[in-house]
């Protein structure tokens, strides 16, 4: 069980403790959450004593245990305190007794009234009160710093001053495309001394084709985006127009609203554009099993609630997953809730399992439903193939036939003549068909939703078993969220669902988006869990902030781009990471905001600036996954003798140094380089990643045959261009790898590192010749003198501020 104090920890801890009156959600609701609500919560066929401590007034309620206004005549109180077997919680059981400051909590809660409030998320957000200036003048341009900066003045704590130039526009680079600042772009902002300078930095960066790359990394990690199927024989699957869809919505700012319509339902709107259709794939993301695995009946009932999962954690912050079997133990959704989804998305017109092992199909990682994405000119060419083929199935029927009715010794001649034709015929057509099924291995298809005629019963599935059928249930929303339901003359369409998941009415959406948005930027969300918005997550650490984001947010349109130019643009964002060691330790997530996020960059976005820096990077968009070099035999241990693809075989040429975003993402073996630095299995929908600090972190970056290629190819343009000192060239490639100027003992250590190794290499050529395999040297540079350069620079990249956004 996972128990949620962070509110009440962190506001006890910052300083801010929490003072009279307390608020029931802020302070008492994740301590009842925590440890009362698995035996006296919203499950009502595991609540125990008759006792419902989420709800505070009927039979039963929280109010028969409790006197408010007297905590000496309530039984919560007496139970919580007492000592022997009547102590609440059992000290048998799995779940922690209460702190002191817990129960002084909830004394004082009781005694100023007990007075229960609605959950903060399920209740629709409302503007901010109109801000007052506060003191800092830099502070009051954008009603984020507003917001932010009070609570800083009750904190006793003061924001940190702007982050100098170099360290914005490397931070503003890496969050908004992440890819570094060229030096052209440091020089340029550095020079322009006009008070727009940052602001444009801020709307070229926005308008750049990497930011939807970079936007649509996250999104992908949270559908749980990959190449294969996932599970048993973990075939190819090819979503890659999918992925292209995603990175051109944000680089196109379509409204996060049509974002998300159409995923949940592209295919049910009247003419559905491709994009439209690709969208709607959104729904076959999941993992597929085998056909012959499991029972059909099985596997299509793992699949829907699977797809039902991923809305809950993608577009509504839920874990409705925890109500597959019986009702959620912390949060009002119940059994009925879920099957009532369930049922808007269990109408797939469409197998619950892969197909054949043979066939373009099976090749290309496709299951229907899917279209193809051909270009008019690949369409004229399919076209006149098909009519070939069906011109000489034309000429083929009638030579059989004739065939077949030639019998008798007097009919052997002819016969001979009809095989010779036959033979041609169906050698051509082989070719035909061969050159055909060539040509559609070429066109990018998109697998997509699609629904039967007939429409696909649901029932409640007693313990979430797939063959025990409870009562049968309709499509609709959950219902303590108050949307919309089925009626007895008409039932909810997931077109029907998807507007009400974008209603202004409905509380978590704009919320959820909001807070993951903030997270990309800050480290850490508003909400911390950004997974679920229900009572075990996180009290948001400014909610008068996330309510007017998500607010302005609708109100702007659902304008992805504004809201991200809003974030960076304010005092908030731009200040310096550094900050008093005290401050680090009271705030070591820096929930208060009174410095910059600092916090070690994700996989994706260090091998993509290395790669950048050193000049290797293939900036090319769109299209379907490469396979970069990885160890040999790196899938042996997960295949099995049917896989497809049954071994990795890397790609060649520039397509090994495209974008991480397009590395073919194994379910059963993700890349290495990526897990390492704590990227997901994409098994399931991840809405934040863990950030660990591990020695197999520097081995990676220090050992990888990739980044000392990396290292080696920057080294060796720094040695063929200028003619600089080695003291000049050690500070040109600092700054080409960390944005920065390297002080005057980063330089010394640099240079008596250089020195070192180059005495090395020229003492043992063999070591040099190994770095450099596979490298013809260009005229008057000597291998040991390119092998100590490379070194260094893979030194460079292994910084701290190279690793680390500052």
């Amino acid at each position: 069980m996972r128990c949620s104090y962070a509110a009440l920890s962190i506001l006890l801890t910052l300083g801010s403790a929490v003072a009279d009156p307390v608020d029931f959600n802020r302070d008492v609701r994740p301590i009842l959450s925590g440890r009362c609500f698995q035996c006296h919560g919203p499950d009502e066929a595991e609540r125990q004593g008759e006792l419902r401590l989420d709800q505070h007034e009927g039979a039963g309620a929280a109010y028969s245990a409790i006197t408010p206004g007297s905590a000496a005549d309530s039984e919560l109180w007496r139970r919580i305190n007492a000592t022997d077997d009547q102590q609440m919680p059992p000290a048998d059981s799995d779940v922690p007794s209460l702190t002191a400051a817990e129960k002084d909590v909830l004394r004082r809660w009781i005694e100023q009234g007990a007075e229960y409030s609605a959950f903060w998320s399920f209740v629709p957000p409302r503007r901010a009160a109109e801000t007052a200036a506060v003191a800092d003048q830099r502070w009051n341009d954008s009603v984020i710093d507003r917001l932010v900066y009070p609570q800083l003045q009750r904190a006793g704590v003061q924001p940190a001053a702007e982050a100098d130039r170099r360290t914005l526009i490397r931070r503003l680079s890496l969050d908004l495309t992440g890819l570094p600042p060229t030096g052209a772009e440091i020089a340029d902002f550095l020079a322009d001394e006009s008070r727009q300078a940052y602001e444009r930095v801020v709307d070229r960066l926005l308008h750049s084709p990497h930011y939807g790359e970079h936007m649509a990394r996250y999104w992908l990690d949270l559908v749980r985006f990959a190449d294969t199927n996932g599970v048993h024989h973990d075939h190819l699957r090819d979503f890659s127009s999918y992925r292209s869809w995603v990175i051109r919505a944000f680089n196109q700012n379509l409204p996060w609203d049509d974002f998300t319509r159409y995923q949940l339902a592209g295919d049910l709107y009247a003419d559905a554009s491709r994009d439209q259709l690709v969208a709607s794939g959104f729904n076959r993301l999941h993992l597929i099993i085998d056909r012959g695995t499991a029972l059909p009946e099985e596997s299509y009932t793992r699949n829907v609630i699977d797809r039902v999962t991923a809305v809950g954690t993608a577009f509504l912050g839920l874990t409705v997953q925890c109500a597959v079997c019986h009702d959620h133990k912390y949060d009002p959704i119940t059994a009925r809730d879920f099957y009532q989804l369930f049922a808007l998305f269990n109408n797939f017109d469409g197998e619950p399992e892969t197909g054949g092992r043979s066939g373009t199909d099976f090749r290309r990682g496709l299951q229907p439903p899917y279209i193809r994405l051909e270009t008019p000119e690949q369409a004229q060419q399919l076209q006149a193939l098909d009519a070939k083929l069906q011109q000489l199935d034309e000429q083929l029927k009638p030579l059989r036939e004739a065939l077949k009715a030639a019998t008798g010794e007097q009919q052997e001649q002819r016969r001979k003549q009809l095989e010779e034709q036959l033979g041609k015929l169906d050698q051509q057509r082989t070719a035909v068909a061969a050159e055909r099924d060539a040509l559609d291995e070429l066109i990018p298809s998109a697998m997509v939703m699609k629904e039967r005629a007939d429409r696909r019963k649901a029932w409640i599935l007693v313990r979430g078993q797939y063959d025990k059928f409870g009562e049968e249930v309709f499509p609709g929303t959950p219902e303590f969220l108050g949307g919309p339901q089925s009626t007895e003359t008409a039932l909810l369409t997931r077109r029907d669902f998807a507007e009400w998941v974008v209603d202004r009415s409905n509380p978590l959406t704009a919320r959820v988006a909001v807070n993951r948005f903030w997270q990309q930027l800050f480290g850490v969300g508003i909400v911390r869990t950004s997974e679920d918005f229900g009572s075990q997550g996180e009290w948001p650490s400014h909610p008068e902030l996330l309510d007017e984001l998500a607010v302005s947010f609708v109100e702007s349109g659902w304008d992805v781009r504004a809201l991200m130019k809003q974030l960076v643009m304010s005092q908030t964002y731009r200040q310096s990471s550094a900050a008093a060691a005290e401050l680090y330790r009271r705030d070591p997530e820096n929930r208060l905001l009174a410095r910059g996020s600092r916090y070690r960059l994700d996989a994706e976005v260090i091998r993509d600036q290395i790669l950048a820096s050193s000049g290797l990077l293939n900036r090319e968009l769109y299209g379907r996954s490469v396979r970069p070099p990885q160890p040999a035999g790196l899938w042996e241990t997960v295949i099995m003798p049917s896989s497809y693809p049954k071994s990795y075989e890397a790609d060649t040429g520039a397509a090994i140094y495209r974008r991480s975003l397009y590395t073919f993402w194994k379910r059963g073996m993700p890349p290495p380089q990526m897990t390492i630095l704590n990227a997901p299995s994409r098994e399931s929908c991840i809405a934040r990643r863990e950030r660990t600090n591990t020695p197999l972190q520097a081995l990676l970056l220090l050992n990888e045959p990739e980044f000392l290629k990396a290292a080696r190819h920057l080294a060796l343009q720094s040695l063929q261009s200028e003619q600089l000192d080695p003291e000049q060239r050690i500070t040109r490639l600092y700054e080409t790898v960390t944005s920065q100027l390297p002080d005057l003992q980063t330089r010394e250590i640099l240079l008596s590192g250089l020195e070192e190794l180059q005495a090395v290499y020229v003492a043992r050529a063999e070591l040099a010749d190994a770095l450099l395999t596979g490298l013809e040297l260009p005229e008057g540079i000597q291998a040991g003198e390119l092998a100590a350069w490379t070194m260094t620079v893979s030194a460079l990249y292994n910084l701290d501020a190279t690793r680390t956004r500052e």
